[in-house]
């Protein structure tokens, strides 16, 4: 791509290459960072600085700061002597930084000191102070530092998620102080060029302000409550090894790997959660006379619905500014957009406006408390009290609990929903449906038993014999199996083969996987997965587990060795075949391509065409015989 392919003009590209690499390296990194550096000595922080453990970016940030605040000033001394290319070039410079230094807040600063702001509300949830925190940075101030801005990111994700759902069930206009990031009209670079400093600086105040409140609202203060009614429930246990006889990376695996994906690829929960929105917005809406304020009326609806053409055509040719009638957040929408709100519908206002909209906001919070309270302690409940009859009163960590228990409120709520959707029905339909269903889960539970159970097993094991018992076992040792790890390891390294086999060429196993996926739990196919996929996978690892010991411990010591050979081959020939195995297929790919290539060199020198002539060479010698008429090909 950039000519270094050998040729004459190999030293040019490498000169531009290297060149272009230095003034990007000497424009956005050397001069920010020496301008910093120099700025920071000069007003004698550089303690403060070295002290956070970020000097480097810390110092490259005060650097395009202070490029930024320098460039104003040009700007505006530009202006003022009527220096228009000059004022125009410091604009634009003016503008890269701006928008870069925009992008480091929102992206990097903001999830920054929500995640800070999300560990300190909870230090009492984990038995925690601020001295442990502290420690924690001196130790490892960039891990630290990434996994708080993870954990604010993923809070800011979710956090923006709602509001979108939010979106989908209020009415439009509801949400006109929020931004619509499904606005196909918004654009955040746009809005970091053109909006001021202060708007910026004021929004990132207000966001601030808005999400660590809702953080105090459903962290902080459900901690307390919880801390004062329930006195043994906190502090979770989050230790990183546990004395139970169950292994933490079974329990991670089996978290990851089983509990957590089926509970995320489920799409009813988003369907649920939106219920319950929509639920509570229609109470809140009749107890405070705000039904057509928050979900708009339904005949006006209907009559907007039917109108809408002849108002989209009116907007075309009459594009005006809205009636101050329409309201603040109308007006609001008109400046931002510089035209008509978008998707505003009109609602009805009743009496002591400002005071229902308080109750609703006192309303709101009084029920985000409540369902804080509720995921904090009912999941935690279900899930320690389940995992009593497994670990005994050995402590584990919470987050395998509270994902068991999420996982089992899960099922409870989806088991109450299919009966309410079955309960208007016959008892007829009801019982075949049961049956359906019955029959449906003795099939899932066979197929889950060989292929989540046995397969994963097996492969475990294999990859114990192969893999780990070589290289971490010594020979004077004997090796121990565990067969849960050998199974929580098999599951990751079946998903992984299956992912694998999946993004692969096309061949028998990829075949049936993917018409076994094709079908789904509904359409199961018991005879077709343990003809097609369970007994030949099967009976491929059975092979591999048990032809080796059958060598190692029959054969081999009928050939009348000493006992240390004998271990030396019980312990070394699984890796042995694996290494056979792996060069056999070596082997084979290349005599394929050898045959591929020579059929290619074949092809070329004696196939003209779709027709296979002779090659002879030329002899001095006269044929006797008459030569054949010659036709030229054209």
């Amino acid at each position: 791509m950039l000519g270094l392919d050998g040729s004459l003009v190999f030293l040019e590209h490498v000169f531009w290459v290297v060149s272009l690499n230095t003034l990007f390296i000497l424009v956005f990194a050397f001069c920010p960072y020496h301008i910093g550096h120099f700025s920071i000595v000069g007003l004698g922080f550089e303690d403060y600085v070295r002290a956070s453990h970020f000097e480097g970016l810390i110092t490259t940030i005060v650097g395009y700061v202070l490029l930024a605040v320098t460039l104003i000033i040009c700007h505006g001394l530009a202006a003022l002597v009527k220096f228009q290319r000059s004022r125009r070039l410091l604009g634009v410079c003016y503008i890269v930084v701006k928008v870069s230094l925009l992008v480091v807040v929102e992206i990097g600063v903001f999830p920054l000191i929500c995640g800070w702001w999300l560990d300190i509300c909870s230090l009492e949830m984990f038995d925690a102070t601020l001295k442990d925190r502290e420690l924690s940075f001196q130790s490892a101030p960039g891990t630290t530092m990434f996994l708080h801005w993870l954990v604010g990111m993923v809070y800011v994700f979710y956090f923006a998620s709602f509001i979108l759902l939010l979106r989908e069930v209020l009415r439009p206009g509801v949400l006109w102080f929020l931004r619509n990031l499904n606005d196909p009209d918004f654009n955040p670079v746009q809005e970091m060029i053109h909006l001021p400093i202060y708007r910026h600086l004021r929004r990132f105040i207000l966001s601030v302000i808005v999400f660590g409140s809702i953080v105090l609202l459903m962290l902080w203060l459900p901690i307390r409550i919880i801390k004062h009614m329930l006195p043994t429930f906190l502090p979770y246990n989050v230790m990183l090894y546990s004395d139970a006889p169950v292994s933490e990376l079974s329990l991670e695996l089996l978290l990851l790997q089983v509990v957590l994906p089926a509970l995320l690829e489920q799409g009813h929960t988003r369907q649920w959660l939106k219920g319950l929105v929509r639920a509570w917005t229609v109470t809140a809406g009749y107890l405070l006379d705000l039904h057509s304020y928050l979900l708009g009326d339904q005949e006006e609806s209907d009559n907007n619905a039917n109108q809408q053409p002849n108002n989209n055509q009116h907007g075309r040719n009459n594009n005006a500014i809205p009636v101050v009638g329409e309201g603040l957040h109308a007006a609001h929408q008109a400046i931002l957009q510089q035209g008509g709100p978008v998707g505003f519908q009109p609602y009805h206002k009743p009496i002591k406006f400002p005071l229902r909209i308080f109750l609703l906001i006192l309303f709101m919070c009084i029920t985000l408390l409540i369902a804080s309270l509720l995921c904090l302690t009912m999941p935690v409940f279900a899930g320690r009290w389940l995992m009593s009859f497994w670990t005994g009163t050995a402590k584990i960590h919470e987050l395998y609990t509270a994902a068991c228990g999420l996982y089992v409120c899960w099922l409870a709520i989806r088991a109450v929903t299919v009966l309410l959707a079955w309960m208007p029905q016959s008892r007829r339909v009801i019982y075949l449906k049961v049956r359906e269903w019955s029959l449906m889960i003795m099939k899932t539970l066979i197929v889950a038993l060989l292929l989540a159970g046995v397969i994963p097993l097996l492969l475990g094991l294999l990859f114990e014999l192969v893999i780990v018992a070589p290289l971490r076992v010594p020979l004077d040792q004997t090796p121990l199996f565990y067969p849960w790890q050998d199974w929580a390891l098999g599951v990751l390294h079946a998903k992984i083969i299956a992912a694998i086999t999946l993004m692969g060429p096309q061949w028998w196993l990829k075949t049936v996987i993917e018409q076994v996926y094709a079908n789904g739990i509904r359409n199961i196919d018991l005879h077709f997965i343990i003809r097609k996929l369970a007994a030949p996978v099967i009976s491929v690892l059975l092979l591999a587990l048990c032809v080796p010991y059958l060598i190692a411990a029959g054969i081999v010591p009928l050939l009348g060795v000493v006992s240390e050979m004998e271990n030396l081959v019980q312990r070394r020939i699984y890796p042995f075949l694996l290494m056979v195995v792996f060069l056999m297929g070596i082997l084979s790919f290349q005599i394929r391509q050898f045959k591929r290539l020579y059929e290619h060199i074949k092809n070329d020198k004696y196939l003209v065409g779709q027709r296979l002539v002779n090659y002879e060479r030329k002899s001095g010698k006269s044929s006797t015989s008459p030569p054949f008429p010659q036709t030229s090909q054209e």
